[in-house]
């Protein structure tokens, strides 16, 4: 990229690839300035009384000529922060930032310079258009009515020779005037008309084209209004870079418009392979008071890649990816790219189910994955074949994918979040995606995406300092700045910048028909003082450590979308005991659907590493969970955090023979399947991966060649399958009707036994569990049930060894007048060492829910209980 200037370099052209709850106008199709605009609709009393004041953009004249910093493509290293003096970050050797210095407790000084002087002659107004500070280049340039005539100028720095032909077939010659500006006079005219520009270069061939200067603005009042006040709710319509079209005098006309938000930028321009990546071309205009900043170019379509080229408050020339680019170059390329989605859906059918569906009274088993090492090398069509058919043969009723918005460090696993609306270019388009999502659908499996509204990558050509201040990151390092995890942390209490994660979350589950988002690192949010020592972090308004802004963006963002895309849930990674997190918005909660049962997950894999000769002392780590399994809705997670970083393998993590540490596996995934709570598996778990994960390759898919591994992986598919066929495993997750402890107190003999219940009157569907964590076998063990009668044994994991151990799967016992364990009844059954057993009453079936059928694979659907 080449600074402003007369007499620049040639630019170098970056590597490209191939390629309702508040009501919004209708987006506006671009229209000749001269023509009659459409009416307005005009904003309410009350909507303006209601309005915050925008910001006004605040800028100063450069005293030198500016300079344009560059922004190279990264190399694969770690994210590096942009060097600042408010954060005064250290660059360590290797890319890593170190942790801020100790932050001052004087507040941010206001940096913001004086306004640009007015321009108020054409020759004032060339100029500032040359020096790439005009805030209003259509005030200059296109074509404008005067006394004597018509006036048409049109800025090709460039050019040979420009005309005019106006529709009328007339043609005028344009003069240059100064620093690349043409202009011309057609006497006598009286009102405006369509026209194009016919333009020659050196090489004397005339290109005739449209004047992107004659077109009327793309966002109208109410947009303007909207992202003024925060409460654009589909904020990516409006801005960003979209495909229009309209038909004039002239022609059909199809072209681009772009919109960003730099409130306190002095002028903005974009530039990509449309113009040759010469900033100077195309400068924008600034919308009103509204930080906006806007511009149609014709002939720019799909695949084309571009930036801006943002003049900050210092003015300082940086080159900026678009914040809401919905589509990027491949990294490490990162230029934004023009998309247009021609994608038709084929997922109706499951669409209208999720909306009548309830997920607290639905089985929901999650399999998680991570696109770039689940297999190498699988684009998001492969992934549609052969991720879509895997996981519906294992039964999982939802995958949850770790981030797939871009990021531009691989080994940030998508946490460093850069493109927030744009699916990775790594797998492909976002068409693509769609796909993905879609298949995933048809196959009567649902989608979970991995959102991660905390914090973001520090990449200078992203969204840090975006206008040259501080704008999508607090401005104070001491909320600003993450010290633990070297990122930025948004300004939750910015109207516009919670406006801008709202939207996004809005933004995936409307446009790519995604069931759910898993929020990343919830407790980070709401805590301000996280990972600081004393001294580090702002007391609030009062006095507590409670994050408010970021409590209030975490409600709206869930009121938003429970509104928006009623069905999908909203799932909170959160690790502490903040009260609340799954109670509604409208009783003070922070509005989740589910929250990531920590708690659980730590004391079960603390037990799970334990002897079990030893088990015995620890016998409370997995009780205790019961003690507060029904305060919140949980999920229990398995998930990639657990089998990384030296923590081991779930395999790894058992002690003993490999025959005892898989068997070992097997009774605890039995156990996470039947303890209240949806479950959640990462990949490669589901057959005993013996390797920690790594995200730089791919799972041993070879380990399923072995019986051990491949019987695992059976016995996954089973529990699915029980799962799903008895409602007492799932109707009940969130209510203490849905579980009773047979026997919690067999320190000595390591076991667990416990009754399910599909109803809170305890009528309908009972399943009944005993888990065997130690070394002996429990034969017989006697377990109390509540009904008389045939139970057969439904699952038993002792069955699914490498040797072929019979199971006792489908043996049918009856249960003896001889209670135990406080229930009327009882039966007996041999419990292998290390292994679960479920059993289930004969009379009343195993399952209660409807049936229907996708695509080529059998789904499951219970009936919606909610009142």
């Amino acid at each position: 990229m080449t600074p402003f200037g007369k007499k620049d370099k040639k630019p170098k052209k970056p590597k490209a690839v191939a390629s309702e709850a508040v009501p919004t106008e209708a987006e506006p199709a671009p229209q000749p300035a001269g023509a009659e605009p459409p009416a307005e609709e005009p904003v309410t009393a009350a909507a303006e009384s209601a309005a915050v004041e925008p910001t006004v953009p605040e800028a100063a004249a450069p005293e030198e000529a500016p300079v344009v910093e560059e922004a190279s493509a990264p190399e694969a290293t770690a994210p590096a922060p942009h060097t600042s003096p408010e954060e005064a970050l250290i660059e360590k050797p290797g890319g890593t930032p170190s942790a801020p210095r100790a932050p001052s407790t004087e507040p941010p000084v206001d940096r913001t310079p004086e306004p640009l002087p007015p321009v108020s002659t054409p020759a004032e107004a060339i100029r500032a258009l040359a020096d790439g500070r005009h805030q209003q280049p259509h005030d200059l340039l296109g074509h404008h009515l005067e006394p004597a005539g018509l006036r048409v100028r049109a800025y090709r720095p460039f050019a040979s020779t420009v005309a005019v032909r106006f529709a009328d077939g007339t043609r005028l010659d344009l003069a240059h005037e100064a620093d690349g500006v043409w202009g011309g006079l057609r006497e006598g005219a009286t009102e405006t008309q369509d026209y194009r520009l016919a333009v020659s270069y050196a090489d004397g061939v005339e290109h005739e084209m449209d004047d992107p200067y004659r077109f009327a603005p793309t966002l109208g009042p109410i947009d303007l209004h909207l992202i003024g006040e925060g409460r654009h709710e589909q904020l990516w319509t409006v801005l960003g870079a979209h495909v229009r079209e309209y038909d004039g005098p002239l022609g059909h006309v199809v072209g681009t418009s772009f919109a960003v938000w730099a409130p306190r930028a002095q002028a903005v321009h974009v530039a990509g392979d449309f113009n040759g990546w010469d900033g100077r071309s195309h400068p924008m205009r600034l919308l009103g008071e509204s930080g906006v900043w806007e511009l149609f170019v014709p002939g720019v379509g799909d695949g084309t890649m571009y930036k801006y080229l943002i003049r900050g408050a210092d003015g300082k020339v940086r080159e900026k990816a678009d914040p809401m680019a919905q589509a990027t170059e491949l990294p490490p390329g990162t230029a934004s790219s023009v998309v247009q989605s021609r994608y038709d859906w084929n997922d109706g059918e499951w669409l209208a189910r999720r909306t009548e569906s309830n997920h607290h009274e639905q089985p929901m088993s999650i399999y998680e994955v991570h696109l770039g090492s689940w297999r190498r090398g699988h684009s998001y069509r492969d992934l549609a074949e052969h991720l879509v058919n895997y996981v519906a043969d294992l039964g999982f009723t939802h995958v949850e994918l770790m981030p797939v918005m871009e990021h531009p460090y691989p080994p940030s696993w998508g946490y460093h979040v850069t493109s927030y609306y744009a699916p990775s270019a790594r797998f492909g388009r976002p068409d693509d995606f769609r796909y993905l999502v879609d298949r995933l659908h048809q196959a009567g499996i649902g989608v979970i995406l991995d959102w991660v509204p905390g914090h973001f990558a520090t990449d200078p050509w992203a969204l840090s300092r975006f206008d040259g201040l501080p704008l999508y990151e607090h401005p104070d390092p001491r909320k600003g700045w993450h010290p633990e995890w070297g990122s930025y942390i948004f300004d939750f209490g910015r109207m516009q910048v919670r406006n801008f994660l709202v939207a996004n979350a809005v933004y995936w589950l409307e446009e790519f028909h995604v069931d759910g988002l898993r929020v990343d690192g919830v407790a980070s949010m709401l805590y301000l003082d996280y990972a600081r020592k004393d001294g580090e972090w702002v007391p609030n308004i009062h006095g507590g450590h409670e994050n408010l802004e970021a409590v209030g963006l975490l409600q709206e963002a869930n009121a938003t979308a429970y509104k928006r895309v009623p069905g999908v849930v909203i799932i909170a990674e959160e690790s502490t005991s903040w009260p609340g997190v799954t109670k509604p918005t409208s009783e003070g909660g922070l509005g989740f659907g589910l929250k990531w049962n920590m708690g659980w997950m730590n004391d079960s894999l603390k037990y799970l590493k334990e002897n079990p000769i030893n088990r015995q002392y620890h016998h409370h780590l997995l009780t205790f969970s019961l003690m507060y399994a029904f305060s919140e809705n949980y999920l229990l997670p398995i998930s990639h955090d657990e089998v990384v970083h030296g923590k081991g393998s779930l395999l790894r993590k058992a002690p003993g023979s490999r025959y005892d540490q898989l068997a070992t596996v097997r009774a605890f995934l039995a156990y996470l399947w039947s303890h209240p709570g949806k479950q959640l598996l990462f990949m490669g778990s589901e057959f005993a991966q013996e390797a920690e994960w790594a995200d730089g390759r791919e799972l041993d898919w070879w380990l399923l060649d072995h019986a051990a591994h491949y019987r695992v992986h059976n016995l996954v598919k089973e529990l699915n399958r029980v799962y799903r066929e008895n409602p007492a495993l799932w109707a009940l997750d969130s209510d203490p009707a849905g579980f009773e402890w047979l026997d919690a107190d067999d320190n000595a003999g390591n076991t667990y036994s416990y009754l399910r219940f599909g109803e809170r009157d305890r009528q309908g569907a009972v399943v009944a569990v005993a888990v065997n964590f130690g070394g002996l076998p429990r034969e017989p063990l006697r377990i109390g049930v509540p009904r008389a009668g045939d139970w057969k044994v439904i699952l038993d994991t002792s069955g699914y060894d490498e040797f072929g151990t019979p199971s006792q799967a489908d043996v049918v016992v009856t249960a003896q007048e001889h209670g135990a364990q406080g229930q009327p009844f009882s039966v007996e059954v041999r419990v292998a060492p290390l292994s679960a057993v479920y059993l289930a009453p004969v009379s009343s079936g195993t399952s209660t829910v409807e049936s229907s059928v996708t695509g080529s694979h059998q789904v499951t659907s219970a009936e919606n209980t909610t009142e």
